[in-house]
């Protein structure tokens, strides 16, 4: 897990590590896919993050192999023939949320971040929206968006089209702790 905080620490470009830099090491990724035939849900709690609240700067990072699917052959498929996790492991995003907010106070806060995700070895610039709250120090960011498979040359066969939506919705929850270096 220190591997990727390395990781995400130098895809943020951050310098200096300060009292405004705050890590997620268990995100909570879920997608689901709903389609005519069956829906198709997995969950990661191994999402890591990281968030400067000086300058907005965030990433996210999630093994591909990491989420969790009810039926197992799903799962395998995931990896194997859509996801290519052994070539394409991770799915990243790093931006910055446009809004600055003030960590030291409580409150709720609709924000947006913009960057860019990478997944399936395909960056596309995004902006998504989500919600930051600050509650007692504690510092939880949520956002629910949806992925074009299209969008980062994830082939769904013809045959599978009724199994497996174009669009898959993709919803993050992650509870940020001050950044303490070891």
């Amino acid at each position: 897990m220190k591997y990727c905080f390395i990781i995400l620490l130098s895809l943020l470009n951050i310098g200096r590590v300060g009292d405004d830099l705050y890590t997620c090491q268990n995100a909570r990724i879920t997608i689901f896919s709903s389609a005519l035939i069956e829906d198709i849900k997995a969950v990661s709690s191994t999402g890591a993050s990281v968030f400067n609240a000086t300058t907005g700067e965030l990433g996210f990072s999630v093994a591909i192999n990491s989420f969790l699917f009810e039926k197992s052959f799903m799962q395998q498929h995931f990896n194997s023939d859509y996801m290519e996790s052994d070539k394409y492991p991770r799915a990243i995003f790093r931006g910055k949320i446009l809004e600055h907010i003030d960590v030291s106070k409580d409150g709720t806060y609709t924000v947006n971040a913009e960057g860019t995700l990478t997944v399936h070895n395909v960056t596309k610039p995004r902006t998504i929206q989500g919600t930051l709250t600050v509650k007692n120090g504690i510092i939880t960011m949520a956002s629910e968006f949806l992925v074009k498979c299209a969008d980062h040359h994830i082939d769904i066969p013809q045959i599978l089209f009724y199994h497996i939506a174009e669009s898959i919705k993709v919803s993050v929850n992650a509870t940020f702790t001050p950044y303490k270096k070891q």
